[in-house]
C-alpha cells in the first residue's frame, strides 16, 4: 500500500475509531444516565467529572485518549509521519463530529491528547504540564486546553521529525481546538466560564 492510500485508510478508520462515544457509553452503562444531559451537555471528561464524579471521568479520559492514541500509533508504525498525523487530526474530528451522534460530540481534548502521545511522547508530557500549570492558575480547563494545543506548534516544530510536519499538524490541531471551544471563549470573555477543580468537581451546569 503507498503513502497516499495508506493516509486515506489510516484517516477513515480514525475517524470512526474517535467518533465512539465512551462519554455517554460510560454514563449510560455505568450511571444509568445520559452525559449529554447534565452539566455543560459535553461528553468529554471535564463534563464527566462534573456530572459522573472522578471515577467516571478517569474513564472517560483514558477511553478517549485511547481511541486517539492506538490508531495514530498504528499509522505511525505502519506508514510513517505524514500518516500518522491525519490518523491523529481524524480522530479528533470523528470525537467532535461523530456519526454516532447525529454528528454531534465533545471537544477533541482527550483524544487530541492520546493521539499527541502516540506521534511523539515528550510532547504528550509538555501537552500535560502546560494544561495543569494553566488550569491550576485561573481554573478553567478550557483555557488550560486551548493554551496548551497553541504551544504545540513549537514543541513539534523542535522536537518531531520532519518538523513541517510536526509543524502543520500542531498549528492546524491548535485552529480546530480553538473553533471547537468558541463558546468557552465567549463565557470566558462574559466572566460566565465553569470553573474546574482538579480536587472537588464543579457540578454547576
Amino acid at each position: 500500500m503507498n503513502t497516499v492510500a495508506l493516509s486515506v485508510f489510516a484517516a477513515v478508520v480514525s475517524f470512526f475509531v474517535g467518533a465512539i462515544p465512551f462519554g455517554v457509553l460510560v454514563s449510560r452503562a455505568f450511571y444509568n444516565t445520559d452525559i449529554r444531559r447534565a452539566g455543560s451537555g459535553n461528553i468529554g471528561a471535564a463534563n464527566a467529572l462534573r456530572t459522573l464524579g472522578k471515577r467516571g471521568a478517569a474513564a472517560v479520559l483514558a477511553l478517549d485518549a485511547l481511541k486517539g492514541f492506538a490508531p495514530t500509533l498504528a499509522a505511525l508504525a505502519l506508514g510513517g509521519p505524514v500518516p500518522a498525523t491525519l490518523a491523529a487530526f481524524a480522530s479528533v474530528v470523528g470525537h467532535c463530529y461523530s456519526p454516532f451522534l447525529g454528528f454531534k460530540g465533545g471537544k477533541g481534548v482527550a483524544t487530541y491528547f492520546g493521539a499527541l502521545f502516540a506521534l511523539w511522547w515528550p510532547a504528550g508530557i509538555a501537552f500535560a504540564l502546560v494544561w495543569l500549570a494553566v488550569v491550576l492558575a485561573c481554573g478553567f480547563a478550557s483555557a488550560g486546553s486551548m493554551v496548551a494545543s497553541v504551544a504545540m506548534g513549537a514543541v513539534l516544530w523542535f522536537g518531531f521529525i520532519p518538523s513541517w510536519v510536526g509543524l502543520t499538524y500542531g498549528v492546524a490541531s491548535a485552529l480546530f481546538i480553538i473553533y471547537r471551544h468558541r463558546e468557552n471563549l465567549d463565557r470566558l470573555r462574559r466572566g460566565t466560564e465553569n470553573r474546574l477543580s482538579l480536587l472537588k468537581a464543579d457540578r454547576q451546569s
